[in-house]
């Protein structure tokens, strides 16, 4: 029964400033870095026989942290498919600043509306139709294989698998919420059918 494991990234330097961050590489702060090791020691014990991350740098250094903790040493697959959501205009904005001037409600849209992407951005459907065929060819070609997958990456993305691995709608999907460092752990069974969830908090 093979195993899947997603970890969304530690906190980073524009979680803590509150400010939008999509593409832009910023670094773990140090309670991101904290998070990270703390996922390593409730992955501890777990096998695994292949990683993923995305092409971001907090992505990449939390599933650093989390093997170095695990004692892991897996083959990495980097691939901008598991991106975090690109927010376009909002990049590197405040968001309490953006809610100010656009207003609470238009900022809400934007940022959680399953359709509605920022100016120049992407809507959580649009980082769906980017990293889900990924997820589908790469991530479940390995769970067919009987392979055990651990995948770090971050809010949006995972979310979309989550979406796809437990059926959640639409109207729903927007809600759902990924805690920093938090593995999410599927068992699987090799069709990627969902046999069982545990969150190791």
């Amino acid at each position: 029964m093979p195993t899947l494991a997603l970890v969304r990234h530690g906190q980073s330097l524009w979680n803590l400033q509150n400010r939008f961050t999509g593409w832009v590489d910023v670094p773990l702060t140090e309670l991101g870095r904290e998070e990270a090791r703390k996922g390593g020691e409730r992955l501890r014990g777990t096998t695994f026989d292949v990683a993923y991350t995305s092409r971001l740098t907090r992505a990449q250094e939390t599933l650093d942290l989390l093997q170095a903790t695990a004692g892991l040493q897996l083959p990495v697959i980097r691939d901008e498919a598991l991106n975090e959501r690109h927010y376009g205009d909002l990049q590197g904005l405040n968001k309490a600043d953006t809610a100010a001037k656009y207003g609470d409600e238009q900022v809400h849209i934007w940022r959680r509306s399953f359709a509605t992407p920022p100016p120049n951005g992407e809507s959580l459907k649009d980082t769906a139709a980017r990293t889900l065929p990924f997820f589908e060819r790469a991530i479940l070609g390995d769970i067919r294989q009987g392979k055990n997958v651990l995948v770090v990456a971050h809010g949006n993305s995972n979310r979309a698998i989550v979406m796809r691995l437990e059926d959640v709608p639409e109207d729903e999907i927007p809600g759902v919420e990924l805690a920093t460092g938090v593995p999410l752990v599927y068992d699987l069974d090799e069709d990627g059918t969902l046999l069982g969830k545990s969150i190791l908090a």
